[in-house]
This record gives structure tokens, sequence and C-alpha cells, in this order.
């Protein structure tokens, strides 16, 4: 095992030991929850199941975690999808077998529920997911109900399911020709820096229209795809009695609505310094228009090269003022047979760290020795040290922090990579502006891109829930009034840009997802900016709120951290951030 890989056997030893345990869950374990049917008013059987429910989340994470892993190594692998699907098929079969339990539980009362916890405390770690149980009543049906529900599974995520097919299994990258004659194939992974390095604007027209075209090829299949979504989506909000799409995604978090509201109020009003940077960048670049596939070309370019472990080190330089307890973490995730490094044939690109139910973090990276790599190291490492502060202060089933948090800990750690390098003396101008460029880029993406996105599903929700048409003309012509509003950039100009929602893969495979990239931007950026104030304990209560994990609700974990998402304000002071760095920028390259 070569040591910028994954040591996968730290999971399970061998493919034998994998399908033995696979088997032993569906024959021995799952079987167990049929004798515990109609029992569960009994304390002795109440127990059964929560020690069962333990065991099952243990071997199940498991098992998941290797299968998924094992696969994104090796996309073109056919029986690693094969055991991918044998786990799926095992997660359909628990949901089924355990379709009676929340309707009885809700059955005992929480004044039941809570006495029995006092009585027996071994099973108290239980207790905040009875209580998202019981803030939910009112949108759990019969037992009998909800096992049909589950019966459609595997049909509700058709939608997600076809788009996969459609986007990765049958998609075909095409070749253009740039004007130099140099032929190119364009595909997701290089399309992006095959833009940022063209020689013209005809070429990255081309480049950016060559990837595109594969959504106008198949846009009406696509509008219907994402309509299946849609769909799927309305009718589990219809059958749980919720009172709106955006409603059953935030209301078992017990996520107030006026956070969603206010995040796309604020986002979409307060877009000046978006307009600006754009115009900015404009002037900068000597382009006559600023079109949406020009964001990748850098302002300055900055010919460092990083080695993997120059870059560990980096990070690692970069946190040295942080407590021992998060240095030896941060060390911790990025140490031998944690980490899978560098690229190669099948597997999967991007980035992103897994871990929970006691099993230690995994990053996997794609490390090319760029900056940006860095600053993913650092990003992916910051979800790695949230595991394990969360997995060694609370019980396994409540380890599993929510998605509204999980991106903090991972931009805080981009945020302090950011302020070490520009205070350390060692770059020059265009270093300078390039890392400011990257600050700047990161509130586009990470607020104001995916703000909109959240924004538009919104929207298109809204017209389902009023039983308005979905096609791809109403979804294109949704997305280009929301760029104009945002971006002040008519997408319509660009021929197939306004099929951007068709590219967004989050939109098909998790809806109402994306916000949260923004509101956990915007609590890492606070939580930061106190911790380098000096804000008495204010890193103390950040690890506080990493410890917390799935303890509680993620608003209330937020304050834990000193921010309050139900306010204006919080947001505000991500445009207000904004609007200060572009000026800092704008004052760079004029100099």
């Amino acid at each position: 095992m070569a040591k910028d890989s994954w040591d996968l056997t730290r999971i399970f030893a061998s493919e034998e030991d994998f399908l033995k345990e696979l088997d032993a869950v569906k024959k021995e374990i799952i079987p167990q929850y049929a004798a515990l049917q109609g029992k569960l008013d009994e304390d002795d059987k109440l127990h059964e199941y929560f020690a069962l429910e333990r065991k099952m989340e243990e071997k199940t994470y498991r098992l998941g975690m290797f299968v998924s892993m094992r696969s994104d190594l090796d996309k073109r692998n056919v029986a690693n999808s094969s055991d991918l699907s044998k786990v799926e098929f095992l997660f359909n079969d628990y949901q089924t077998a355990t379709s009676f339990v929340s309707p009885e539980l809700l059955g005992l009362g929480k004044e039941k529920l809570d006495s029995y916890f006092s009585c027996h405390p071994e099973d108290k770690d239980f207790d905040h997911s009875t209580d998202v149980l019981f803030r939910n009543a009112a949108h759990v049906l019969p037992g009998d109900r909800e096992k049909l529900l589950s019966y459609y599974t595997p049909l509700s995520g058709a939608g997600s399911t076809l788009y996969s097919q459609l986007s990765v299994s049958d998609y075909v990258p095409k070749k253009v020709t740039l004007k130099s004659g140099k032929e190119v194939e364009v595909n997701m992974a290089n399309w992006t820096t095959l833009v940022a390095t063209a020689e013209c604007e005809e070429d990255r027209k081309a480049i950016f229209e060559s990837l595109y075209t594969w959504y106008d090829e198949h846009k009406n299949v696509y509008g219907e795809i994402y309509n299946t979504v849609v769909q799927a989506e309305l009718a589990d909000m219809k059958a749980r009695g919720y009172d709106s799409i955006l409603q059953s995604h935030l209301y078992g978090n017990k996520i107030p609505e006026e956070v969603f509201h206010n995040l796309i109020e604020v986002a979409s009003t307060h877009a000046e310094p978006l307009k600006k940077y754009y115009e900015v960048r404009r002037k900068a670049l000597g382009l006559e228009k600023h079109r949406s596939y020009d964001r990748f070309i850098p302002l300055a370019k900055s010919d460092k090269r990083y080695t993997f472990e120059e870059a560990r080190e980096l990070f690692f330089h970069s946190i040295e003022k942080f407590p021992a307890d998060f240095q030896a973490k941060a060390h911790e995730v990025s140490s031998e047979g944690y980490v899978d490094v560098y690229h190669h044939p099948g597997k999967r690109t991007g980035a992103y760290s897994t871990g929970g139910a006691n099993i230690h973090p995994f990053i996997l990276l794609n490390f090319n020795g760029e900056l940006e790599d860095v600053f993913t190291l650092a990003h992916e490492s910051g979800h790695s040290v949230h595991t394990l502060y969360s997995e060694e202060a609370q019980p396994l089933v409540k380890q599993e922090y929510s998605i509204f948090v999980a991106e903090i800990a991972s931009t805080f750690n981009e945020h302090n990579l950011l302020d070490y390098l520009m205070e350390s003396g060692t770059l020059s101008h265009n270093d300078k502006i390039a890392l400011l460029q990257k600050s700047i880029d990161e509130i586009v993406s990470t607020f104001y891109r995916q703000t909109l996105f959240a924004h538009y599903e919104y929207e298109i929700a809204c017209l389902a829930e009023k039983g308005e048409p979905i096609n791809y003309q109403v979804l294109s012509d949704t997305m280009t009034r929301l760029y104009k509003q945002y971006y002040g950039i008519d997408i319509e100009e660009e021929k197939v840009k306004p099929l951007v929602w068709a590219y967004i893969p989050h939109l098909f495979y998790t809806p109402f997802y994306v916000y949260q990239y923004s509101t956990s931007f915007t609590a890492s950026m606070l939580i930061y900016q106190n911790v380098k104030k000096g804000v008495p304990h204010a890193f103390d209560n950040y690890i506080k709120m990493l410890k917390s994990g799935g303890s509680d609700y993620p608003v209330d974990e937020v304050k834990l951290g000193g921010v309050d998402l139900t306010k204006k304000e919080a947001f505000l002071a991500v445009t207000d951030r904004m609007e200060s760095l572009v000026n800092e920028l704008e004052k760079l390259l004029n100099e």
C-alpha cells in the first residue's frame, strides 16, 4: 500500500470480510426487528431496540463507507459498483424492516420516553433523535402507511439515478479545435483549466460551448428528470402533510424558515459588490464583456508549486497559534493511510472527507501541486478534525453532524490559511492579487452562487406546488432571470449557459442542500473573525460547537460557536466583507 493512498484494510481487511459482514447484517441483524414489532411499549423490548440500532449504525456505516470509498477509487470497476448496489439494497431492507418503529415510539408518548431515559441512562444517547421524532410527529404516518411509502423509496430516487446515468455513465466528452489548430478533448474534469489557460475569447467560448452542448442536446430529457425530482419532493410533502417543499427540508432539523429567506433576501438585494467585482475583472482583463466562463481567468499568475508534504507543512504552520490538541488532530487526519492523494484513471474527481460512527476519517484528494490544492487539504482536514472531535465527545448515535454545520470547520481553516499567507511577508505583488482573488471567489462561489441556486430551487418548488408545468424552458428562463439579479449578466447572450441548472448535480441529488454551503460559510467567517480579534473564549466556543456533533439542532449548535443565523446581520457581514475585499483588489490592480 503506497503511503499516499488509502489503506482500506483499516475498515475491512478483505473483500471476504466485507461480504461476510454484509451477509450477517442482512440475515442475522435486520430480521431481529420483526420480533420487536408491537412490543416497544415494554421496557426490555425498547432496550433491545436501542441496542440493535447501535449495532446497525456501526455496521451499516462501516459497510457503506467502505464500498463508496472503494468505488470512488475506480469508477470503472464493475465489481465495486455491484458491491455498492448491494449495500444500497441493504439500506432499503432496513428501512422496510423498521417502518413500524416511528409510529410505535410516537404511540408511547414523549413523557413515557423521557421517563424511560431517566430510568435507563444507558439509552439516553437516543434522547435527541427521539426529540426530533416527536417534533416531526405530525409528519409521521401510521405504520402500515410508512411501510407502503418505504416500497417507493427506489422510485422516489429515480430522478437522481437517471441524472447520474445520463451525466456520468453515458456522458461522451467532445473535442474542440482551438485557434492554434490544436485539438483538445473537453470534459468535466479539465474544462475550467482549459478556459483559464485559453489564449483568446474565441477559444474560451468554444471550450465552454463544447461542454454545455451535451446539456443542450439532451435538454428535454434533463428537464423531465428535474421535473421527476421535484414531483417526488412534492409527493413527499403532500403525503406527510407539510405546508411546502421548503418546510419539508427545514422542519426536521428545527431550522427556522427565516434563516433561508433572510439568506436569499440579503444575497439577492446586496449583490452590488458581486457586480462590481465582475466589472473590476472586466477592466483588468481588457474584456469587452465579462462572460460567466471568464470567471476562471486568473487576474495574476503564481508560479509556486508544492509537493504534498510541503502543502501539509504549510497548513500545519498556519495553525501553530491554535491549541495543541487542535494541532495534533490536524496532523493525525492527514497521516499515512488516511489520505488518497493523487489522481489516477477511474478515480473520482474532486475532494472530500468521510468518517463517523467511530471510524477514523479518510480524505480523498486529486492533488496537482497548485496553491488551490493546499487550500483543499486545509479544507478537507477541517472536516476530518470536526469528525474526530465529534467522535471523541459524543456517543455513537450522536456523532453524525448535520450538513448545516458541516462546512464550518472546513472553511474556517481556509480563512485562517489565507490570512497566514497574506501576512507572511513572503508574497509577491502577483501572489497577493492571486490570493485576494481566491478569497473573493470563495465568497462568490460559496455565498452568492450557492444562494442563487437555492433561490432557484425554491422558485421551482413554488411552481410545482401551484401545479405549474416544469420543463427545460421554464427552468432556463428562471435561471436567466436570477443571473441578471445576482450577477448583472445576461446569460442568454452565452447561448447554452441558461442550461446551467442541468450542470449542477446537487439540484438532482440533494434538493435544498446548497443553501447550507452559504450558511456554513457565513458562520465560519464570523467565528474566525471572533477568533482573530481575540474575542474572549471564541476558540473554546468553536471547539465546543465541533464537539457537539449531532447532539442538538444545527442552528443551536452554531449558536454555541457564537453566531446567530436567524438574524440578517450575520449575512450582511459577508456582503460587507465582499465589498471590502473587492475594493482592496481594485487598489492592488491599480498599483
